[in-house]
């Protein structure tokens, strides 16, 4: 099995391509091996000493680090992802999606909320996942879009200004309604 590595903008984070499907779909990320309770995956990596994190998306693998050098940690982290590809247990034990938990908006405002999700899932998060992360919709208050950035983009230092400028910039352009966008 040969598992391609790719930086992201995050230093702390590498994005591990496995050649496999890792998730049938969407996206799930753990910031703790207590979390990991229900990915035989993500708990194999916490084992791994320095993993602070773990995203696992359709097709990858985000791990991100502690203090500790990726060049002592990396050749681990590949040991761990092929052991569980060996196993043939499947990435998460209990397949529940998180995606639309704790959403707030106005019913009156549906069809903006709408457009905006469209935009996200068609336009922002393919782009977010090649770095390595993901970014799901949380709210939609008073002009102000909330959004919640995972992964990689999780602690990024370009993640602010994605939100500000990329993203901001294009939710403004095709729904006139957004004023803001901020992460949730």
């Amino acid at each position: 099995m040969f598992i391609q590595t790719e930086t992201t903008p995050n230093p702390q984070t590498l994005k591990f391509l496995p050649g496999r499907e890792v998730l049938g779909e969407g996206v799930r990320e753990y910031r703790s091996a207590g979390e990991a309770a229900s990915s035989p995956l993500a708990s194999r990596l916490f084992d791994v000493n320095g993993v602070s994190g773990v995203l696992l998306g359709t097709d990858f693998v985000a791990v991100t680090k502690d203090e500790i050098d990726w060049q002592h940690l990396k050749p681990a982290v590949l040991g761990a992802i092929m052991e569980h590809y060996l196993t043939g247990e499947a990435a998460i034990a209990d397949e529940a999606s998180e995606d639309d938990e704790g959403e707030f908006y106005d019913a009156a405002d549906e069809e903006v909320v709408g457009m905006i999700k469209d935009l996200i899932e068609e336009r922002v998060r393919p782009a977010v996942a090649q770095d390595g992360g993901d970014i799901t919709f949380k709210g939609f208050k008073e002009g102000i879009v909330y959004l919640t950035m995972r992964g990689a983009c999780s602690g990024c230092p370009s993640s602010t200004a994605t939100l500000r400028h990329g993203i901001q910039n294009l939710l403004r352009h095709y729904v006139p309604e957004v004023e803001e966008v901020r992460s949730a």
